[in-house]
């Protein structure tokens, strides 16, 4: 994690794969009220902005049903910083964006995701192309993509190994793309902003999960500002982790 305010923003990156490959994942089978869930569409589907502020119905449809209860369909969600919205990425619109956030020198430095657009491609294709437990986003404030988030299921991560996971924990990494949004504070904005989505929109989620490294103070300092508590530390497999925690029963005092 990065080790300035200024970079706290920028490089909140990926929990770590052991061995590297979208294959890592948990093998676990989901429970029947998963395969089970019908999702109604959500009273805000007419206010689904693309990020170029155009409103559309694609986003609801191409993620309706998945293991994040519609994470497409989320209202946009006014913040002091503007107003937010999750927008999943669309590989052939996106790649560009997002491969030219990633060779960011602040970002490489903690994603490793730095060099041609095939390797950003095929880190937004293992989730893409998944079951759903994770979702590549763009974070659009007012109606300009200016960050990249995944949100995903912890409780069938990798990351589960490595804490005492709870059925419907929700994890997020964030990156700010643009270097004038660093170092103002907007990160916590957005965490904030995400984890209060979640919240919202997942009703059997009852903590929203992060994992900074350890020796990041200030990456740690962002999450504590924004609504969450310090778990515990954790030792992943390349780095000792703070494992940050919000927590729905003390949403309204943190």
């Amino acid at each position: 994690m990065p080790p300035t305010d200024t970079h706290t923003d920028s490089g909140l990156g990926p929990a770590p794969r052991p061995g590297g490959g979208a294959e890592d994942t948990l093998d676990l089978r989901l429970p029947d009220d998963f395969l089970a869930l019908i999702h109604e569409n959500d009273s805000c589907l007419s206010t689904t902005r693309t990020p170029t502020g155009h409103r559309s119905q694609t986003w609801v449809d191409a993620f309706a049903g998945d293991l994040l209860d519609d994470l497409g369909a989320w209202c946009p969600r006014d913040t002091r910083a503007g107003t937010f919205q999750l927008v999943p990425v669309v590989l052939e619109r996106d790649l560009a964006l997002i491969t030219r956030w990633m060779n960011d020198s602040t970002v490489a430095a903690f994603w490793e995701l730095a060099g041609p657009d095939l390797v950003t491609a095929d880190h937004l294709r293992a989730q893409l192309e998944g079951d759903g437990r994770s979702v590549p986003c763009l974070g659009v404030l007012d109606d300009t993509p200016m960050s990249y988030f995944e949100i995903y299921r912890a409780d069938l991560d990798p990351l589960a190994r490595h804490y005492p996971a709870r059925p419907h924990d929700t994890g997020v990494h964030l990156l700010i793309g643009d270097v004038a949004n660093r170092g103002r504070g907007v990160g916590s904005v957005l965490l904030r902003a995400v984890s209060d989505l979640v919240l919202d929109k997942r009703p059997l989620c009852m903590r929203v999960i992060a994992e900074p490294d350890l020796r990041n103070t200030p990456s740690v300092s962002a999450f504590l500002s924004s609504g969450f508590r310090l778990s515990a530390e954790i030792d992943l497999p390349d780095k000792r982790a703070a494992l940050m925690v919000r927590d729905r029963a003390l949403r309204s005092l943190l």
